[in-house]
C-alpha cells in the first residue's frame, strides 16, 4: 500500500507540472494584462511596476522564476489587484468559506441521493423509479446559474425565509440555499450512479445464491449488495469534492460568498494572474489527493480490487 501510494504521488509531479505550464502560458496569451484597466501611467513607472513583477523579461523566464518559488519557496507570489495581499493569503481567507459549502453539499448530496438511488434500484420500473429518475435527469439538465436565481427570488424574495445573500460568518439561514444550489445537480448524479450500480449487484450471481441460501432480502440488501453497489460512488466522490470545494464559481459569486472560487472569477476577469495560477494549482492538487484517497478506500472496501 505505501509503495503505491508513493508512485502515485512521484507519477503526479509531472502531470501537475503540466497543469502549471499550461495555465501559465495561456494566462499570457490572452489579450490584455493586469495593469491595462489602471489609469494611464508615465512609461518609467509603469517599467518599475512591471520589473518589480518580473513582467519585463521573457515569458520563458517568468515561467522558470515562478515554478522556482513555487517549488523551493511555497510562494505563490503577491495579488496584482488586490492591494497588500498575497495569493496564498487569499487563499487562506477563502478556502474555509469554500471548504464548508463544497462538504456540506456533497455530505447532503451523498445521503439524499444515495437514498433516491438505493430506492429506485430496489423498485425498478415502478412508479417510484421513474418519478426519481425523471426528477434526476431535471437536476442534471438545469445547471446552478439557473436554479440559483429561481431558489433566491422564491424562498428569498417572496417567501422572505432566508437570506439572499451574504455570508454573517458561515450562519447556517445564510448557507442553506447555497448548499441546497450546490447539491442539487450532485444528487442527480449520485441517484443515477447508485441505482445503476445497485441493479448490476442485484442480478449478479452471488446474490442469487445468497438469496437460495435462504436469506431476507433485507439481509442480503444489507450484507452483500450495498457494499458492492456503492463502489462506483466512491470513485466518484474523489473528483466530485474537489470539484465542489474549489469550483464553486457560479454559487459564490451569486450568493456573495468568500470563497475560493469568487476570487477565481474576479482574478480571471482582472488578468491576476499569480491568484489564477495559485487556484489553479490547488485544485489540481486536490483532484490528485481526492483520487488518490478514493482508490484507497476501493481498496478498503473491496479487497479482491489490487493496487498496481
Amino acid at each position: 500500500m505505501f509503495g503505491y501510494i508513493v508512485r502515485r504521488l512521484l507519477g503526479a509531479i509531472p502531470t501537475l507540472l503540466i497543469i502549471i505550464a499550461a495555465t501559465f502560458f495561456l494566462m499570457r496569451l490572452a489579450p490584455g494584462g493586469p495593469f491595462d484597466g489602471e489609469r494611464r501611467l508615465p512609461p518609467e513607472i509603469e517599467r518599475n511596476i512591471k520589473a518589480a513583477y518580473n513582467l519585463d523579461k521573457p515569458v520563458y523566464e517568468q515561467f522558470y522564476i515562478y515554478l522556482k518559488k513555487v517549488v523551493t519557496e511555497g510562494d505563490f507570489g503577491p495579488s496584482f489587484k488586490n492591494k497588500d495581499f498575497s495569493v496564498s493569503e487569499l487563499i487562506a481567507l477563502g478556502a474555509p468559506v469554500s471548504l464548508k459549502l463544497g462538504l456540506s453539499a456533497i455530505l447532503l448530496a451523498t445521503l439524499i441521493g444515495g437514498f433516491l438511488g438505493v430506492t429506485a434500484a430496489l423498485r425498478q420500473n415502478t412508479i417510484a423509479d421513474y418519478s426519481i429518475m425523471s426528477i434526476a435527469m431535471i437536476g442534471i439538465t438545469i445547471p446552478t446559474f439557473v436554479t440559483a436565481p429561481l431558489l433566491t427570488l422564491i424562498l428569498g424574495v417572496y417567501l422572505g425565509w432566508l437570506p439572499v445573500g451574504g455570508y454573517d460568518d458561515g450562519a447556517l439561514r445564510n448557507m442553506i440555499l447555497p448548499v441546497v444550489v450546490l447539491s442539487l445537480p450532485q444528487i442527480a448524479i449520485i441517484s443515477r450512479l447508485v441505482r445503476g450500480s445497485m441493479i448490476e449487484v442485484l442480478r449478479s450471481n452471488y446474490v442469487r445464491t445468497a438469496r437460495a441460501k435462504g436469506l431476507t432480502e433485507g439481509q442480503v440488501v444489507w450484507k452483500h449488495v450495498l457494499r458492492a453497489g456503492l463502489l462506483p460512488l466512491v470513485s466518484y466522490l474523489g473528483p466530485a469534492i474537489a470539484g465542489l470545494v474549489t469550483g464553486s464559481l457560479v454559487v459564490e459569486q451569486i450568493f456573495g460568498l468568500p470563497g475560493i472560487g469568487r476570487y477565481f472569477v474576479q482574478g480571471a476577469l482582472n488578468r491576476d494572474y499569480t491568484l489564477v495560477m495559485g487556484v489553479v494549482i490547488l485544485f489540481a492538487t486536490l483532484i490528485i489527493l481526492l483520487n488518490l484517497v478514493a482508490d484507497i478506500m476501493y481498496r478498503v472496501l473491496d479487497p479482491k480490487v489490487r493496487l498496481g
